[in-house]
Protein backbone atom coordinates (compact mmCIF):
# COMPACT_ATOMS: atom_id res chain seq x y z
CA UNK A 1 0.00 0.00 0.00
CA UNK A 2 0.95 3.40 -0.61
CA UNK A 3 2.14 5.03 2.97
CA UNK A 4 0.70 8.28 2.80
CA UNK A 5 -2.41 6.04 2.33
CA UNK A 6 -1.53 3.79 4.95
CA UNK A 7 -0.91 6.88 7.70
CA UNK A 8 -3.99 8.44 6.23
CA UNK A 9 -5.93 5.30 7.56
CA UNK A 10 -3.81 5.00 10.69
CA UNK A 11 -4.77 8.32 11.87
CA UNK A 12 -8.39 7.83 10.77
CA UNK A 13 -7.96 4.68 12.88
CA UNK A 14 -6.88 6.60 16.26
CA UNK A 15 -9.51 9.60 15.82
CA UNK A 16 -13.01 6.90 15.42
CA UNK A 17 -11.72 3.70 17.15
CA UNK A 18 -9.13 4.86 19.36
CA UNK A 19 -11.08 8.10 20.34
CA UNK A 20 -7.65 9.61 20.51
CA UNK A 21 -8.62 13.85 20.85
CA UNK A 22 -7.78 15.80 17.58
CA UNK A 23 -4.54 17.47 19.42
CA UNK A 24 -2.98 14.09 19.89
CA UNK A 25 -4.04 13.19 16.11
CA UNK A 26 -2.58 16.23 14.85
CA UNK A 27 0.73 15.67 17.00
CA UNK A 28 0.88 11.87 15.35
CA UNK A 29 0.52 13.36 11.84
CA UNK A 30 3.27 16.45 12.01
CA UNK A 31 5.53 13.81 13.18
CA UNK A 32 4.78 10.68 10.56
CA UNK A 33 4.34 13.37 7.83
CA UNK A 34 8.56 14.22 8.36
CA UNK A 35 9.04 10.36 8.46
CA UNK A 36 6.73 10.11 5.17
CA UNK A 37 9.17 12.68 3.56
CA UNK A 38 12.46 11.07 5.08
CA UNK A 39 11.45 7.94 3.26
CA UNK A 40 10.19 9.57 0.06
CA UNK A 41 13.85 10.87 -0.04
CA UNK A 42 15.24 7.60 0.30
CA UNK A 43 12.94 6.30 -2.40
CA UNK A 44 10.55 4.36 -0.10
CA UNK A 45 7.03 5.62 -0.79
CA UNK A 46 5.18 2.04 -0.32
CA UNK A 47 4.87 0.27 3.25
CA UNK A 48 6.29 -2.71 2.08
CA UNK A 49 9.60 -1.02 1.91
CA UNK A 50 9.40 -0.15 5.43
CA UNK A 51 12.46 -1.76 7.93
CA UNK A 52 13.63 -1.29 10.96
CA UNK A 53 16.54 0.43 9.42
CA UNK A 54 14.47 3.21 7.98
CA UNK A 55 13.22 4.06 11.04
CA UNK A 56 16.16 3.73 13.47
CA UNK A 57 17.79 5.81 10.57
CA UNK A 58 15.10 8.55 10.99
CA UNK A 59 15.45 8.19 14.41
CA UNK A 60 19.24 9.11 14.45
CA UNK A 61 18.78 12.11 11.80
CA UNK A 62 16.76 13.61 14.61
CA UNK A 63 19.19 12.78 16.94
CA UNK A 64 21.80 14.74 14.86
CA UNK A 65 19.75 17.79 14.73
CA UNK A 66 19.70 17.56 18.27
CA UNK A 67 16.50 16.92 19.31
CA UNK A 68 15.26 16.85 22.28
CA UNK A 69 15.40 13.03 23.98
CA UNK A 70 11.29 13.62 24.46
CA UNK A 71 10.76 14.42 21.24
CA UNK A 72 12.72 11.53 19.90
CA UNK A 73 10.81 9.31 21.94
CA UNK A 74 7.61 11.10 20.85
CA UNK A 75 8.82 9.96 17.04
CA UNK A 76 9.59 6.88 18.26
CA UNK A 77 6.06 6.20 19.64
CA UNK A 78 4.55 7.85 16.61
CA UNK A 79 6.08 5.24 13.51
CA UNK A 80 5.88 2.03 16.17
CA UNK A 81 2.13 2.55 16.35
CA UNK A 82 1.56 3.10 12.85
CA UNK A 83 3.84 0.24 11.86
CA UNK A 84 2.05 -2.25 14.48
CA UNK A 85 -1.50 -1.13 13.22
CA UNK A 86 0.02 -1.58 9.82
CA UNK A 87 1.42 -5.11 10.15
CA UNK A 88 -1.75 -6.56 11.90
CA UNK A 89 -4.43 -4.26 9.06
CA UNK A 90 -6.05 -6.77 6.95
CA UNK A 91 -6.38 -3.81 4.27
CA UNK A 92 -2.47 -4.27 3.47
CA UNK A 93 -2.52 -4.71 0.10
CA UNK A 94 0.27 -8.52 0.16
CA UNK A 95 -0.11 -8.79 3.32
CA UNK A 96 -1.76 -11.01 6.09
CA UNK A 97 -2.85 -9.93 9.18
CA UNK A 98 0.18 -10.59 11.90
CA UNK A 99 2.55 -9.65 9.43
CA UNK A 100 6.15 -8.89 10.59
CA UNK A 101 6.01 -5.84 12.34
CA UNK A 102 9.24 -3.98 11.35
CA UNK A 103 9.19 -1.38 14.32
CA UNK A 104 8.40 -3.73 16.88
CA UNK A 105 12.16 -3.39 18.11
CA UNK A 106 12.37 -0.03 17.24
CA UNK A 107 14.11 1.83 20.35
CA UNK A 108 14.61 6.02 21.06
CA UNK A 109 16.54 7.43 24.43
CA UNK A 110 14.55 7.98 27.66
CA UNK A 111 13.28 11.50 27.69
CA UNK A 112 14.85 13.96 30.38
CA UNK A 113 13.68 13.89 33.43
CA UNK A 114 13.18 17.71 34.33
CA UNK A 115 10.74 18.91 37.18
CA UNK A 116 7.82 20.73 35.72
CA UNK A 117 7.79 24.60 36.02
CA UNK A 118 5.78 26.28 39.16
CA UNK A 119 4.94 29.56 39.63
CA UNK A 120 4.52 30.89 43.63
CA UNK A 121 1.08 31.63 45.10
CA UNK A 122 2.22 35.37 45.08
CA UNK A 123 3.17 35.53 41.86
CA UNK A 124 -0.42 33.75 40.67
CA UNK A 125 -1.91 36.66 42.92
CA UNK A 126 0.18 39.46 41.40
CA UNK A 127 -0.66 37.98 38.07
CA UNK A 128 -4.46 37.28 38.83
CA UNK A 129 -4.12 41.29 40.04
CA UNK A 130 -3.12 42.66 37.18
CA UNK A 131 -5.47 41.11 34.82
CA UNK A 132 -7.99 42.32 37.35
CA UNK A 133 -6.78 45.66 37.06
CA UNK A 134 -6.85 45.54 33.10
CA UNK A 135 -10.46 44.50 33.45
CA UNK A 136 -12.03 47.08 35.65
CA UNK A 137 -13.04 49.25 32.52
CA UNK A 138 -15.46 46.68 31.49
CA UNK A 139 -13.44 45.42 28.27
CA UNK A 140 -14.64 41.84 27.49
CA UNK A 141 -11.62 40.54 26.32
CA UNK A 142 -10.12 41.47 29.34
CA UNK A 143 -13.24 39.68 31.54
CA UNK A 144 -12.74 36.82 29.38
CA UNK A 145 -8.54 36.87 29.87
CA UNK A 146 -9.35 36.49 33.79
CA UNK A 147 -11.50 33.83 33.16
CA UNK A 148 -9.27 31.96 31.74
CA UNK A 149 -6.44 32.25 33.62
CA UNK A 150 -8.85 31.58 37.00
CA UNK A 151 -9.72 28.13 35.54
CA UNK A 152 -6.38 27.23 34.02
CA UNK A 153 -5.45 27.57 37.77
CA UNK A 154 -8.14 26.88 40.16
CA UNK A 155 -9.33 23.74 37.93
CA UNK A 156 -5.45 22.45 37.03
CA UNK A 157 -7.58 21.33 33.42
CA UNK A 158 -5.78 21.62 30.07
CA UNK A 159 -5.73 24.38 27.46
CA UNK A 160 -7.77 21.54 24.94
CA UNK A 161 -10.14 21.22 27.77
CA UNK A 162 -10.86 24.40 28.31
CA UNK A 163 -11.07 25.92 25.49
CA UNK A 164 -13.79 22.51 24.65
CA UNK A 165 -16.23 23.84 27.06
CA UNK A 166 -19.44 24.90 26.35
CA UNK A 167 -21.49 27.22 28.65
CA UNK A 168 -23.95 24.20 29.73
CA UNK A 169 -19.97 22.53 31.18
CA UNK A 170 -20.20 25.53 34.15
CA UNK A 171 -22.38 23.79 36.99
CA UNK A 172 -22.06 27.33 39.27
CA UNK A 173 -24.59 25.61 42.04
CA UNK A 174 -22.08 22.94 42.81
CA UNK A 175 -18.94 24.58 41.39
CA UNK A 176 -17.57 22.39 38.73
CA UNK A 177 -16.67 22.13 35.63
CA UNK A 178 -17.47 19.13 33.22
CA UNK A 179 -14.70 18.70 30.95
CA UNK A 180 -13.55 16.12 28.10
CA UNK A 181 -9.92 14.80 28.19
CA UNK A 182 -7.59 12.70 26.44
CA UNK A 183 -9.55 9.55 24.68
CA UNK A 184 -12.61 11.55 25.03
CA UNK A 185 -12.98 10.82 28.80
CA UNK A 186 -15.32 12.61 30.70
CA UNK A 187 -14.74 13.56 34.41
CA UNK A 188 -15.80 16.94 36.20
CA UNK A 189 -13.28 18.79 37.94
CA UNK A 190 -14.28 21.46 40.87
CA UNK A 191 -13.30 25.23 40.84
CA UNK A 192 -12.99 27.75 43.31
CA UNK A 193 -14.95 30.71 44.73
CA UNK A 194 -12.68 33.64 42.46
CA UNK A 195 -13.63 31.80 39.40
CA UNK A 196 -16.87 31.52 40.29
CA UNK A 197 -16.56 35.52 40.30
CA UNK A 198 -15.14 35.69 37.25
CA UNK A 199 -17.07 33.33 35.55
CA UNK A 200 -19.92 35.16 36.68
CA UNK A 201 -18.96 38.55 35.46
CA UNK A 202 -18.01 37.09 32.09
CA UNK A 203 -21.28 35.47 31.56
CA UNK A 204 -23.08 38.82 32.65
CA UNK A 205 -21.39 41.32 30.69
CA UNK A 206 -18.40 40.08 28.54
CA UNK A 207 -19.97 37.14 26.65
CA UNK A 208 -23.33 38.52 25.22
CA UNK A 209 -21.02 41.48 23.86
CA UNK A 210 -18.20 39.01 21.90
CA UNK A 211 -21.44 36.53 21.07
CA UNK A 212 -22.47 36.09 17.40
CA UNK A 213 -24.12 33.61 15.33
CA UNK A 214 -21.22 31.66 14.87
CA UNK A 215 -20.22 31.67 18.78
CA UNK A 216 -22.71 28.36 19.57
CA UNK A 217 -22.66 26.32 23.31
CA UNK A 218 -19.07 27.84 23.68
CA UNK A 219 -17.67 29.10 26.60
CA UNK A 220 -14.97 30.99 25.91
CA UNK A 221 -15.44 33.36 22.83
CA UNK A 222 -12.60 35.17 20.83
CA UNK A 223 -12.93 38.77 19.30
CA UNK A 224 -14.63 37.42 16.28
CA UNK A 225 -17.51 35.62 18.37
CA UNK A 226 -15.67 31.95 17.66
CA UNK A 227 -14.86 29.66 19.98
CA UNK A 228 -11.82 30.61 21.85
CA UNK A 229 -8.31 28.62 19.95
CA UNK A 230 -5.42 26.90 21.93
CA UNK A 231 -3.14 29.58 20.35
CA UNK A 232 -4.76 32.44 21.50
CA UNK A 233 -4.60 31.05 25.30
CA UNK A 234 -0.88 29.93 24.87
CA UNK A 235 -0.09 33.80 23.92
CA UNK A 236 -2.12 35.07 26.36
CA UNK A 237 -0.31 32.66 29.28
CA UNK A 238 2.67 33.24 27.57
CA UNK A 239 2.52 37.11 27.76
CA UNK A 240 1.71 37.41 31.32
CA UNK A 241 4.56 34.38 31.96
CA UNK A 242 7.43 35.92 30.46
CA UNK A 243 8.27 38.69 32.73
CA UNK A 244 8.41 36.14 35.91
CA UNK A 245 11.42 34.52 37.54
CA UNK A 246 12.51 31.66 36.60
CA UNK A 247 13.16 29.29 33.43
CA UNK A 248 11.58 26.44 31.67
CA UNK A 249 8.29 26.74 29.60
CA UNK A 250 6.05 29.77 29.44
CA UNK A 251 2.06 28.37 28.67
CA UNK A 252 -0.54 27.13 29.79
CA UNK A 253 0.44 23.65 31.16
CA UNK A 254 2.33 25.84 33.57
CA UNK A 255 -0.84 26.99 35.43
CA UNK A 256 -1.50 23.24 35.34
CA UNK A 257 1.41 21.99 36.80
CA UNK A 258 1.25 25.05 39.27
CA UNK A 259 -2.48 23.98 40.32
CA UNK A 260 -1.51 20.52 41.31
CA UNK A 261 1.59 21.34 43.08
CA UNK A 262 -0.29 23.57 45.52
CA UNK A 263 -3.21 21.43 46.39
CA UNK A 264 -0.27 18.75 47.43
CA UNK A 265 1.62 21.76 49.63
CA UNK A 266 -1.91 22.24 50.79
CA UNK A 267 -2.41 18.76 51.83
CA UNK A 268 -4.89 17.50 49.02
CA UNK A 269 -4.43 13.65 48.53
CA UNK A 270 -2.23 12.24 45.89
CA UNK A 271 -5.52 10.31 44.23
CA UNK A 272 -7.66 13.31 44.77
CA UNK A 273 -5.05 15.50 42.59
CA UNK A 274 -4.96 12.08 40.21
CA UNK A 275 -8.46 12.39 39.79
CA UNK A 276 -8.78 16.20 39.04
CA UNK A 277 -6.09 16.19 36.62
CA UNK A 278 -7.22 13.61 34.57
CA UNK A 279 -4.42 10.95 34.90
CA UNK A 280 -4.60 7.67 33.77
CA UNK A 281 -1.91 6.62 35.70
CA UNK A 282 -0.63 7.26 39.52
CA UNK A 283 2.86 7.15 38.06
CA UNK A 284 2.41 10.34 36.25
CA UNK A 285 0.92 12.53 38.79
CA UNK A 286 4.02 11.44 41.46
CA UNK A 287 6.35 13.72 39.85
CA UNK A 288 4.30 16.60 41.29
CA UNK A 289 5.59 15.21 44.78
CA UNK A 290 9.44 15.69 43.60
CA UNK A 291 8.06 19.28 42.91
CA UNK A 292 6.48 19.89 46.11
CA UNK A 293 10.03 18.26 48.12
CA UNK A 294 12.20 19.84 45.64
CA UNK A 295 10.22 23.70 46.91
CA UNK A 296 10.67 22.32 50.27
CA UNK A 297 14.22 21.55 50.40
CA UNK A 298 14.70 24.89 48.55
CA UNK A 299 13.00 26.69 51.24
CA UNK A 300 15.16 25.10 54.21
CA UNK A 301 18.18 26.11 51.77
CA UNK A 302 17.44 29.96 51.93
CA UNK A 303 15.78 30.13 55.43
CA UNK A 304 17.82 27.93 57.58
CA UNK A 305 20.44 29.45 59.38
CA UNK A 306 22.40 26.12 59.22
CA UNK A 307 21.05 24.86 55.67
Amino acid sequence: MNLRLAVDGYLRHLAVERGYSQQTVRAYRSDLAQFERFAAARGVTGTDELSLDLFRDWLWEGAQQELAKATLARRSAAVRGFSGWNAQSSDVAGAAPGAADPAARLRAPKADKHLPRVITRAQIDSLLDGLAARAEDGDPGAIRDVVVIELLYAAGIRVSELTGLDVDDVDVERLTLRVVGKGDKERVVPFGVPALRAVGRYLAVARPALATERSGPALLLGARGGRLGTRAVYQLVASLLVDLPGGGPAGPHTLRHTAATHLLDGGADLRAVQEILGHASLGTTQIYTHVSSERLKETYRIAHPRA
